[in-house]
């Protein structure tokens, strides 16, 4: 048996993504401070965008869809007048036009009536989606532009924060799948000229609305003087979690849902998702069945979640 190198780490680090790196150059090197057997973020974030990028450490992996279902909010930089081909500021300019004269009251007031709610959105080219295997930015990058399929995501509220005749400030609270890059553009064209994202910051993603986040700059400090004090900013897993009824299981119960089997909870919830203990230890997530039975989904091993021990492209 191949022995994997790296701690067995369990847990949850909110790490603050500086600009200029993508979100895996980031994970990866996050990983290797923490010297972590296993480890993954929940969402990309662009290359150009700061902000809140949840890392998962083992068992907390498996539960990192959670996080990328979740809501999420940005603080939104944009340059007025131009168009680029990436719709940020890392893209070409590709069309120019004048911005009209803007006030924040008509601004505030567009916002509000035409981008609140569900609305539509065409995923931009340079994206990680895929096209017959192919990732979107590769075809892009190539000079190839497919058609791509119309989603709906909810914008649940924004905020005009900033506003001249060259830029224009905004933050959003918005369901997943939503691109800011096409946000910005849309509100370009719909206040009468072209917008792109020249700044981009992540500073939630729910249930971690007001999240103390932890720089790289940090990390290498603790690094180099106190390492256990790494393992101290982890979060337990089922800290993404809070939304979700907690269920209580018996002995017994974890022994048959361990074997793939669903199980009977009384007072259990009559459906959705359902988050697992026995005793004080999360074990994982399951959803109730058409039957009202329990079945097991995201299981956790033996250890107990957020603890330790020593072992051998484009987004928003």
């Amino acid at each position: 048996m191949v022995r994997r190198r790296g701690r067995d780490i369990q847990g949850i680090l909110l790490f603050d993504k500086p600009a200029g790196v993508t979100s895996n150059a980031a994970l990866q090197e996050v990983k290797h401070l923490f010297y972590a057997q296993k480890a993954g973020h929940t969402g990309s974030l662009d290359p150009i965008a700061t902000g809140l990028l949840p890392i998962c450490f083992g068992d907390a992996t498996r539960i990192s869809s959670f996080l990328l279902d979740a809501d999420k909010r940005y603080e939104v930089t944009c340059r007025l007048g131009a168009a680029t081909a990436t719709g940020d500021a890392e893209g070409e300019v590709i069309e120019t036009r004048a911005v009209p004269p803007l006030k924040p009251a008509r601004v505030r007031a567009k916002l509000q009536s035409d981008f609140i709610g569900l609305i539509t959105q065409i995923p931009p080219m340079y994206s990680a989606l895929k096209h017959k295997g192919q990732r979107l930015y590769v075809l892009a990058r190539q000079g190839v532009e497919v058609e791509r399929e119309p989603r709906e995501v909810t914008i649940h509220s924004m905020e005009l924060t900033g506003l001249d005749q060259t830029e224009l400030k905004f933050k959003v609270h918005c369901s997943k799948g939503t691109y800011i890059r096409v946000l910005a553009e849309d509100i370009g064209a719909a206040l009468g000229t072209r917008a792109h994202v020249t700044a981009l910051r992540r500073t939630a993603v729910a249930p971690f609305d007001t999240p103390h986040m932890h720089t790289l700059a940090a990390l290498r400090e603790l690094k180099q003087t106190d390492t256990q004090a790494l393992d101290r900013l982890l979060l337990p897993a089922d800290a993404a979690l809070d939304g979700y009824p907690r269920i209580q299981l018996s002995t017994e119960m974890v022994f048959y849902m361990r074997r793939g089997q669903p199980v009977q909870v009384p007072k259990a919830p009559t459906d959705g998702w359902v988050r697992l203990y026995i005793a004080d230890e999360f074990t994982g997530m399951g959803e109730v069945q058409d039957d009202g039975k329990i079945a097991p989904r995201r299981l956790f091993g033996a250890k107990r979640a957020g603890k330790t021990k020593s072992g051998g492209g484009k987004g928003a």
